[in-house]
Order: C-alpha cells, then sequence, then structure tokens
C-alpha cells in the first residue's frame, strides 16, 4: 500500500497547482470549441457565400435577383445569444428554410451588413423601407433576410417573391383555357 502526506502549505500549493491545469485545458477546449462551431463553407447548394468585401456582399444578394444600394445603410456588430428566445427561434426557422441554422453560431459576434433593396416587386421604395440584412462571420454569409420596416411590414429570406412553382403551374392551364375558347 502507497501512502502519501503532505504538509498544510505544501498541500495548498498542489491544489492551487492542479486548479491551474485545469483552468488552463478548459480554456483550451472552450477556443477550440467556439472555433470549429463557427466554420463556414465558401458555397452551399449552390449559393455563393462570400462576403469578405463590399462586391462579394452585393454579389451574394444579386444572385438572387436582388439590386441593391452599393453603400450600405447600416453596419453593425451582433453576438447570436447563447440560449435563443421566442424571437431567435423563429428568426432561426427562417434561416433553415434557406439552409442556414443560426444554432452552429451562438456565442458568436458577428457582423450584420443592412443593404437599401432597390427593386422589390411592385413596391414604390423610395424611402429604403425594404432591406437585406446579411449576417457575416469570417467572411461568409451565415444567415440574413429582406424586410420592410414600416410597422406593418414582413420579413422572408431571400428569394424574390414570385420565384415559386406554383405561380408557374397555374399559367399552363390559363393558357389551356384560352385555347378551347379560341377553337
Amino acid at each position: 500500500m502507497f501512502v502519501f502526506s503532505l504538509r498544510g502549505d505544501k498541500l495548498k500549493k498542489a491544489m492551487v497547482t492542479v486548479l491551474a491545469v485545469v483552468a488552463v485545458f478548459a480554456a483550451v477546449f472552450i477556443f477550440t470549441q467556439n472555433g470549429s462551431r463557427g466554420a463556414t463553407p465558401s458555397s452551399k447548394n449552390g449559393m455563393n457565400l462570400k462576403a469578405s468585401d463590399a462586391a462579394e456582399r452585393i454579389a451574394f444578394l444579386s444572385q438572387f435577383g436582388w439590386q441593391v444600394s452599393e453603400d450600405p445603410l447600416e453596419v453593425s456588430e451582433i453576438i447570436i445569444p447563447y440560449e435563443f428566445d421566442e424571437t431567435y427561434t423563429k428568426y432561426n426557422e427562417l434561416q433553415k428554410e434557406q439552409d442556414f441554422d443560426l444554432s452552429d453560431y451562438k456565442g458568436i459576434r458577428v457582423k450584420k451588413w443592412t443593404y437599401e433593396v432597390l427593386n422589390y416587386p411592385s413596391y414604390e421604395n423610395s424611402d429604403g423601407i425594404i432591406r437585406a440584412n446579411i449576417l457575416v462571420y469570417d467572411g461568409h454569409v451565415i444567415g440574413g433576410d429582406v424586410c420592410n420596416i414600416e410597422l406593418d411590414g414582413f420579413m422572408q429570406g431571400f428569394s424574390l417573391p414570385g420565384e415559386n412553382t406554383s405561380e408557374e403551374s397555374t399559367q399552363p392551364e390559363a393558357s389551356q383555357a384560352e385555347t378551347t375558347q379560341a377553337s
């Protein structure tokens, strides 16, 4: 049997040393985990996600058909919260519909770039009321939206309105009805 004894002073020094080593390992673990969570690809499902400069951010939005102002209306830094409240949960549902997921970036500081949308269909936008927001981390888009900031406004994903298959499927029926009436 092995017996080990320490005096009070030596015991305190040993405990402080052990706690310091544990703290260092914990800090290294936390920093490496945050770094790996925030890793972003440069493209996803055919989308170019590059956004390290103004030209890349505008190109990102233009791949959906948006024409935006050259200069951003606003640039801010936000921290994605560790725990999502109801608002963030709903916002992340919108992100998931676009193949993004902000839960991968909890606790991480990101930049939010806001641009004026110049070509929103059937809407006069002379006051910069329609905006495109993109969330950027490490030079890549990780999420965002297009929204109207009026009191009864809206928020949607990056796709232009009217770009769904349900509208296209109604057009052939109208053509068929016209053909029947012509004969």
